[in-house]
């Protein structure tokens, strides 16, 4: 069975580890699909032409209010609707906070919370139109319980469960929903830059003694995005093993 049938999806980070499952998964279940990418062209590419006819890229700084309100209008003269928006773009530049410069701090800020804002706001548009619409946005588990040496990134996952939550009160009227998924260690290259003892010390600590993969948070985004989780909405669905 097809869940997505005939659904406009925008996905933003769609060239990475996660973005792309969920991209591949979207469209086996019968979705088009148009992805967003900062600088994995190569990945990019590679996605587009394994699925032709069903998904389309754009390069595209989504912390730019301008450029966020250009591609939603591109989307709607092309497909007239946006059905389901996946906000899973964002950074890491861990340090300590004695360290941590301003730049490294924006930037996280600015990925990945001003991106969720932009494109939010100028898809809840047509969504409202249609009354009804799932937006899922993509927090950490870091977001949840704050982790040494990420204070900006684990700030900006915050910030998307209360943006998350907020957006779900304002929105449940329209029949629009948004939800939150709180990932915990995926295995990704984002978290490849951590010593391997750091790595044994996490699976460790969670109950199921595995990593997760990007399929596993695929599934999950799937659900949320589907009639099947018509009655959810302001939650977290952590995708953890376990671990908190």
């Amino acid at each position: 069975m097809k869940l997505l049938n005939g659904r406009i999806s925008l996905v933003t980070g769609g060239s990475g580890d996660i973005g792309r499952s969920i991209v591949k998964t979207f469209v086996q279940h019968g979705a088009n699909v148009i992805f967003t990418f900062f600088s994995s062209i190569k990945e990019a590419k590679k996605l587009v032409l394994e699925f032709k006819n069903s998904v389309e890229a754009y390069q595209i700084d989504l912390s730019d209010f301008n450029s966020s309100k250009n591609l939603v209008e591109k989307i709607i003269k092309k497909y007239g609707k946006i059905d389901i928006l996946v906000n899973n773009a964002g950074i890491i530049k861990d340090n300590f906070l004695l360290k941590i410069s301003q730049k490294d701090w924006d930037n996280v800020i600015k990925t990945n919370l001003y991106s969720i804002f932009n494109l939010t706001k100028f898809a809840i548009f047509p969504m409202m139109r249609q009354k009804k619409g799932s937006i899922i946005n993509m927090s950490s588990v870091i977001g949840l319980t704050g982790n040494i040496g990420q204070s900006n990134y684990a700030t900006s996952k915050a910030g998307i469960i209360g943006f998350t939550k907020s957006i779900a009160r304002e929105l449940g009227k329209k029949n629009i929903r948004c939800n939150a998924i709180a990932p915990g260690y995926i295995m990704t290259k984002m978290n490849s830059h951590f010593k391997y003892k750091i790595k044994e010390d996490w699976i460790k600590n969670i109950p199921l003694k595995r990593p997760g993969t990007p399929q596993d948070i695929a599934n999950c985004t799937l659900f949320l995005a589907s009639d099947l989780s018509n009655y959810i909405t302001g939650s977290v669905l952590n995708v953890n093993g376990g671990l908190i």
